[in-house]
């Protein structure tokens, strides 16, 4: 059905460059601070755990996952792997321990040009998966589904994990009487 658009770019990326695709995530994460500077967003914690640990984590997941030859086996990846990203990323950004590489772009444009989350996404998704595709990587039918639909899964899930000042204040609280 096709992979997410950012990985349609590891794809070009990795067959051009022989690495495999978890170093081409790290590579590509560390790489896409420089474009922060113009948006004017900064790391935390997060940044550098989102950075290395995706990468790594598709180094070892490709292997193990199975693959399926179903139609309803590939849909429910597809529904499953868009929910668990769009409601991961309403977790740690809703944290506001700082923004993945990827999610910085995002967040950066809505900040600095007040777009949407859902737009700022869609547009990263659609440019990264055009360059991706010149690079050589490949398209299905679940990357446009990703591309237009993550968007708004992640808006809604930011308002759903958005941590107000008075919970973030409590758990600093917490954390420093322990």
């Amino acid at each position: 059905m096709g992979v997410p658009p950012w990985d349609v770019f590891h794809q070009g990326v990795a067959g051009r460059t022989e690495l495999r695709m978890g170093t081409v995530i790290v590579f590509t994460g560390i790489a896409l601070l420089v474009l922060w500077i113009p948006l004017r967003q900064r790391p935390g914690i997060g940044t550098v755990m989102n950075a290395l640990e995706i990468g790594l984590v598709e180094n070892i997941a490709e292997e193990l996952l199975p693959d399926t030859g179903h139609i309803v086996g590939r849909l429910v990846y597809l529904v499953l792997g868009m929910l668990l990203i769009a409601g991961g990323s309403g977790l740690y950004i809703g944290a506001e321990l700082g923004t993945g590489p990827r999610d910085g772009l995002m967040v950066g444009i809505n900040q600095r040009f007040g777009v949407s989350i859902r737009v700022a996404r869609t547009m990263v998704e659609v440019v990264v998966m055009i360059i991706g595709l010149t690079l050589g990587g490949t398209l299905g039918i679940g990357t446009f589904i990703f591309a237009f639909g993550i968007g708004p899964l992640v808006q809604t899930m930011l308002g759903v994990f958005k941590m107000s000042p008075s919970t973030i204040a409590a758990a600093s609280s917490e954390a420093a009487e322990q």
